[in-house]
């Protein structure tokens, strides 16, 4: 083992000089040297995008896994450098225990059957989502991890670098104020003519011969000035270029931005996609079997009761849809709240108010999209999206 003891001590003295001059520079004993104002402006914009993008990550963490057991599971995966074993998502576990209920309760019977539908449906929404988390983390997550722990630590070790030579800038000042001001006396005390009588010669010699030793120390003073001032402004101006670049972060996050903004919009369209179709199957069951079950989309059973009363008049046209004319049926109506306001386009339609509370039905031959909506004595279409249908 190569044990270099001039090195240990030089490095122990390095040190001790920068603590002495830190600690003097906290108690307001020593002059520190300032950065100027569009540096310092430089370094907080970097500790607030390194602030902002860690509690960003970490709560996307969250919300793409919120399990915290999976989260430290995987975290230990990736500092072992193993791939993370694939796991089933929550939406796929439910549609898989769903069809198993249904294969028990008998896939013929009406409650198996719908188990198995709505299974399959939950399978295809959890696919949808392992989807889109995979497609999150690597166009979204895997950019912000890559600047905390890639860029960010290459800036922190030059700024730390950049501080102790600062300190050893501003230690080199100080010796060399203090060997100014030593130099100054010994000149001061060798200019006065020696008093034979009362002083003997020998102190005036030493006090020529200190005068000279600090010359000296003040010429040496000022080499390792120049010296420690070179390689500060050489780490200062590192330290520059590396803080600017975050500019360039902060365009390389907002494409990532934009990227997972796109993945989040396609994954909700396909599970409204899913979901529709899942109500359209679900609505066209026999009502005999689910006599309270209310179908948004009974597109079918619209068309067979139509070819079944082929001959009876009804107030309401495929092609006008006449509000005044249109009658509540005897069952079928429910309670619905508004999710938002709405304005009616036309006078078939009727405005409606967050958080009111309306009665809502269906009539054959209207848009699956839409229903009737009644509140008092008004009445019109009402889209089916700003309501939350109540049992």
């Amino acid at each position: 083992m190569d044990f270099n003891v001039k090195k240990l001590a030089s490095g122990a003295g390095l040190f001790f000089t920068r603590a002495v001059q830190f600690t003097e520079e906290k108690l307001g004993q020593a002059e520190k040297t300032e950065l100027d104002a569009h540096f310092e402006n430089l370094m907080s914009r970097a500790d607030c995008t390194k602030n902002w993008t860690e509690k960003i990550y970490r709560q996307t963490e969250v919300l793409l896994q919120p399990n915290p057991s999976a989260r430290i599971e995987e975290f230990l995966y990736e500092k072992l450098d193993r791939k993370a074993p694939s796991r089933i998502t929550n939406g796929e576990l439910l549609g898989q225990y769903m069809q198993d209920a249904a294969r028990e309760f008998g896939p013929g019977t009406p409650y198996g059957s719908t188990l198995t539908t709505v299974g399959e449906c939950e399978r295809r929404l959890g696919a949808a989502e392992r989807d889109f988390l995979q497609t999150s983390t690597i166009s979204f997550l895997s950019p912000l991890r890559n600047f905390l722990e890639g860029d960010w630590k290459t800036i922190s070790k030059e700024r730390r670098l950049l501080e102790n030579l600062r300190l050893d800038l501003d230690a080199c000042k100080a010796r060399l104020k203090k060997a100014k001001l030593s130099e100054a006396k010994a000149a001061c005390e060798g200019e006065m003519a020696p008093d034979f009588q009362e002083t003997r010669p020998r102190n005036y010699v030493l006090s020529a011969s200190a005068s000279a030793l600090w010359s000296e120390e003040v010429e040496k003073a000022e080499h390792e000035l120049r010296v420690a001032q070179t390689e500060f402004d050489r780490q200062a101006e590192v330290t520059r270029l590396l803080l600017e670049g975050i500019s360039s972060t902060h365009v390389n996050h907002l494409r990532c931005l934009h990227e997972f903004v796109e993945a989040q919009a396609a994954f909700y369209k396909q599970c409204h996609f899913h979901m529709q179709e899942l109500q359209k199957e679900l609505g066209s069951s026999d009502e005999d079997v689910l006599p309270n079950a209310f179908a948004l989309n009974s597109g079918q059973s619209m068309v067979a009761a139509g070819t079944a009363a082929e001959d009876i008049s009804s107030p309401v046209e495929k092609e006008t849809l006449k509000i005044e004319e249109v009658q509540a049926p005897a069952t079928g109506t429910r309670k619905a709240k508004v999710l938002y306001d709405y304005d009616a386009a036309d006078s078939s339609e009727l405005s409606l108010l967050a958080d009111e509370l309306i009665t809502v039905y269906t009539v054959p031959g209207m848009d699956s999209d839409w229903l009737i909506g009644e509140r008092g004595n008004q009445k019109g279409k009402v889209p089916v999206t700003y309501l939350e249908l109540l049992s």
